[in-house]
């Protein structure tokens, strides 16, 4: 016969007065975390007493009970009662809900104490979210809320901000199918249908982090660090009612802009704006774009202002500041680095100084009716306004006619152009078709895009490195000479500006472009206005800036273009030139990613085939990562594989620098460095 289950017996509860109550000495709890007990003595004020204290008699020498009970578990309530009594709202005769332990229990205080609070289960996120909105829709506010439990108004926020997604992620997330962060990224998007998909996206890789959340949640979107919100301004955007999505739980720089169609129109708005009153200085013609292409003036002829005259009080504060600007570095000659608030009044001096030394430049009326003016955003965000170019119908062949020419001139037209691309963009379609998944080579024009951005990248590092650009020049005249090729001047060396006509839309804006174009103004304004005093001023100089100078005009003949060829000798010399830039890039050790070059659909992904796109994120995050989205259609893939390149340094074949290049012949005998006789060939 099955023996009876043994039924316990819970201890019993009841009131007992506050003052017949003490702390026990067997309470675990040391150190204080959490809640603090004026926090609590005001939660208990306000809702009363949540939960009893558990008490045991407190005994005399003999054994007896005194009527006093002490406290082994509940002590920071005890505090807190105790705080409220000193206050006088509570009474020193109040009873108190306690659970009676019987003396001489085998159970010790110290375990009560202890199991207390081991054996609590802190409230689940999601429970806590839940609660907030119930609250919230029934009446409390965010601030009372917060109020209630101690907590800023933020946190309330934050957790409120759960609300924002999809019930099946919150169900996943109830199941501990992702974590809090993973949760917490979801919730900056409030487009339940995108929050699922990117969802059954990561959920099939390894990669769940929270960046890659976001950052596929926001793709569509402009960060509100973008140049163009920095040109018209986040108030702005927000009067024309643009939304904005913000980040609760992380710093978001302000957010991320929803609507990039009404910020490209309202920064297209301010350009006109400005075109207008730069085209009442009399100019011929303005031209706007958010961005030109690559060498936009090459085939404009350049007049020459002259700069405003400084004011006595503009120089004498441009003494003090550079003096101020000395006084600092000599002071901090020998630190490691500058304080902060002394870097911070360096900035503040280095600006003035450019302020005050960028002159505004006059120009004679009758040039300004027969130039123009080019208005678009710089890297940064500023205005970029690049005044007095002329056309080349529009330059006249003799001086004296100058002003005969400019009379009659009609009004002057302003010009708007929305895009950024070049005219070696227009007409241009190298998009490959859905069904074409051959490794096919890549296209003429896409290589010579990709050759583009590496010959512009090639150039800054070349004229960054004097000691490669004299070699590379002693090269080319050692070559000439011991090789007899024939030259009818005193000095057959000279450097020819090789267009990049052709090239990818994000060039113009890209680190290597905006180095070499702060490097031109850099000598621009420091070159004589005289063409008369050249010599003598290139005589002046010193050593370092002569090297300097030199390795910077030698970098605007560096060619490593690609270039469709016909016949044989125009092929080997494509070939060759190649060999050379790849030379000089692996000597300067140049680096496309570091650059800022990285793969996009616009520049590559989107206009080669479905197995380069999978070749491309195998070789950069593996096979597991191209199988994901070997199922996609290719525009989807394109999209997906752009995600899964950034920041990985992954480079196409032809933007890529060999490590150790290889001494190989030419077929003239000449001795010239590539990256492997295979490369050779290849190329």
């Amino acid at each position: 016969m099955a023996s009876a289950i043994q039924k316990i017996a819970l201890n019993a509860s009841r009131d007992i007065p506050f003052n017949k109550l003490v702390l026990s000495q067997s309470n675990v709890r040391r150190v204080k975390a959490g809640l603090s007990i004026e926090e609590l003595a005001c939660d208990i004020e306000r809702r009363g007493l949540l939960q009893s204290l558990n008490v045991r008699p407190v005994l005399n020498g003999e054994g007896a009970e005194t009527g006093s009970y002490e406290v082994p578990a509940g002590g920071r309530r005890f505090r807190a009662l105790e705080l409220l009594v000193k206050q006088k709202k509570l009474a020193k005769t109040a009873p108190v809900p306690c659970v009676v332990r019987e003396a001489g229990s085998a159970i010790l205080a110290e375990d009560d104490s202890l199991a207390e609070n081991v054996q609590r289960v802190a409230l689940h996120p999601l429970d806590q979210f839940r609660a907030f909105r119930d609250m919230l829709e029934k009446g409390m506010s965010e601030e009372e809320i917060a109020a209630a439990f101690f907590v800023v108004p933020a946190v309330v926020k934050q957790r409120l901000r759960l609300m924002t997604v999809s019930d099946k992620l919150l169900d996943v997330y109830e199941q501990d199918g992702m974590k809090l962060d993973q949760l917490m990224a979801f919730s900056i998007s409030d487009d339940h249908a995108r929050q699922e998909q990117v969802w059954e996206i990561i959920a099939q890789s390894h990669n769940r982090e929270p960046y890659l959340i976001r950052r596929m949640l926001t793709e569509k979107t402009v960060r509100a660090s973008d140049r163009r919100v920095r040109f018209v301004g986040l108030d702005a955007y927000l009067a024309a009612g643009g939304p904005v999505m913000r980040d609760l739980f992380e710093a978001d720089d302000g957010g991320w802009l929803q609507d990039p169609t009404l910020l490209d129109r309202l920064v297209m708005e301010k350009l006109a704006s400005v075109a207008e009153d730069i085209r009442a200085e009399g100019w011929k013609w303005v031209e706007v774009a958010l961005s030109f292409p690559w060498g936009h003036t090459r085939d404009f002829a350049e007049i020459e202002g002259t700069p405003v005259a400084i004011s006595e009080e503009e120089a004498a504060r441009l003494t003090a500041l550079h003096s101020e600007q000395e006084t600092i570095e000599a002071e901090y000659a020998q630190a490691d680095e500058f304080p902060e608030d002394i870097d911070t009044r360096l900035g503040e001096i280095e600006q003035a100084i450019e302020a005050l030394e960028e002159r505004l430049v006059s120009f004679d009326p009758a040039d300004t009716a027969r130039a123009g003016v080019f208005v678009s955003l710089d890297t940064d965000g500023t205005l970029l306004v690049e005044r007095g170019f002329v056309r080349p119908e529009d330059v006249l062949a003799d001086p004296e006619d100058h002003h005969d020419a400019s009379e009659g001139d009609d009004d002057a037209v302003v010009y708007y152009s929305a895009g950024d691309d070049g005219e070696g963009r227009e007409g241009a379609s190298d998009n490959e078709p859905e069904d074409d998944d051959g490794l096919k080579p890549l296209s003429d024009r896409l290589l010579t895009e990709l050759t583009a951005w590496r010959t512009l990248a090639l150039r800054d590092a070349f004229a960054a490195n004097p000691h490669i650009a004299l070699t590379e020049l002693l090269h080319t005249l050692v070559r000439d000479l011991y090789w007899q090729v024939s030259g009818v001047d005193c000095l057959e060396a000279y450097v020819r500006e090789i267009p990049l006509r052709v090239h990818s839309p994000d060039m113009p804006g890209s680190l290597p472009a905006h180095a070499l174009r702060q490097r031109n103004e850099g000598w621009q304004h420091d070159l004589p206005e005289d063409e008369d005093a050249l010599w003598q001023w290139l005589d002046g100089l010193d050593d370092a800036s002569r090297i300097a100078l030199l390795a910077h005009c030698l970098s605007f003949g560096i060619n490593a273009l690609h270039e469709s060829s016909h016949g044989p000798s125009l092929a080997r010399s494509i070939r060759e030139r190649l060999a050379r830039a790849d030379r000089l890039a692996t000597a300067l050790t140049l680096d496309l990613a570091e650059a800022g070059w990285q793969a996009t659909v616009e520049n590559y992904l989107g206009r080669v085939t479905k197995a380069r796109i999978l070749e491309a994120v195998r070789e950069a995050r593996g096979n597991e990562a191209a199988d994901r989205i070997a199922h996609m259609k290719k525009g989807d893939m394109a999209q997906a594989a752009e995600r899964l390149l950034e920041g990985s340094g992954w480079l196409p074949e032809a933007l890529r620098t060999a490590n150790a290049p290889e001494l190989i012949e030419t077929e003239e005998g000449a001795a010239r460095m590539t990256d492997s006789p295979d490369a050779v060939a290849a190329e």
